[in-house]
């Protein structure tokens, strides 16, 4: 329950990089793939309370430079399914996050934004991630942070781009059998704790600044690192 409600606030708005541990959080329970194939089910219910809080907001012109590389990161991933260490996948995407946050933290404004032409590479990586244990924030995040929107955009952004992943997502976890009746009805049971999630992500997001909110971001990111390295090296 409480990996469900982190990863409601998450994406409601405040500090998204707390929804990458969701699955670490549900795997010290039951099995990664089974986590990832619970969870996905609930993604998609928050995913249509999120669109429709953030719908307007978002950069159109960002999106269409990220989704069609999601969309490649999530086909490599069914096409490797099975054959990947994803424990060699955890802890490179963990030392990426931690790299990356104590770089923004050291030096939080880059002197420019990063180029536009690096969403294809991010997006591949943010859908192949997030294919493998819905741990695309990190990714994308190396991005979105970077090109400096304001708060509300960014947010709207990344809650568009993953709720366009997810939908991706859905018919290669079916085809692979990661979701069933049982993780269906099990999914269903954590609705309401997704809805106060998400609700107290909106609330919370509207009342810190953008600055902080930023920031809380890169710790977010820092955060999901040191779980991804510890679940791999555990």
């Amino acid at each position: 329950m409480l990996s469900t409600y982190l990863t409601g606030v998450s994406k409601g708005g405040f500090a998204g990089g707390f929804g990458g541990l969701s699955v670490p959080l549900m795997a010290l329970a039951i099995g990664p793939i089974e986590a990832a194939g619970l969870l996905l089910p609930l993604l998609l219910v928050m995913d249509a309370f999120t669109v429709k809080a953030w719908w307007g907001h978002h950069d159109g012109a960002e999106l269409r430079r990220l989704i069609p590389g999601m969309a490649l990161g999530v086909a490599v991933g069914t096409l490797l399914a099975g054959r990947l260490d994803e424990n060699g996948v955890r802890l490179l995407l963990g030392l990426v996050s931690l790299l990356f946050a104590a770089y923004m933290l050291v030096k939080p404004v880059v002197a420019r934004p990063i180029s536009r032409f690096w969403a294809l590479p991010a997006g591949t990586g943010s859908g192949f991630t997030s294919f493998l244990a819905h741990a695309g924030a990190p990714p994308l995040n190396l991005y979105l942070l970077p090109r400096r929107l304001a708060k509300q955009t960014f947010i709207a952004t990344s809650a568009i781009a993953f709720a366009a992943v997810n939908l991706i997502k859905l018919p290669p976890y079916l085809w692979l059998g990661e979701i069933t009746l049982t993780s269906v009805w099990a999914s269903l049971a954590l609705v309401p704790v997704a809805w106060a999630g998400v609700k107290s992500g909106l609330w919370l997001q509207s009342r810190v600044s953008e600055a902080l909110f930023y920031r809380l971001v890169i710790v977010a990111m820092a955060v999901v690192g040191v779980q991804l390295v510890a679940k791999t090296l555990g």
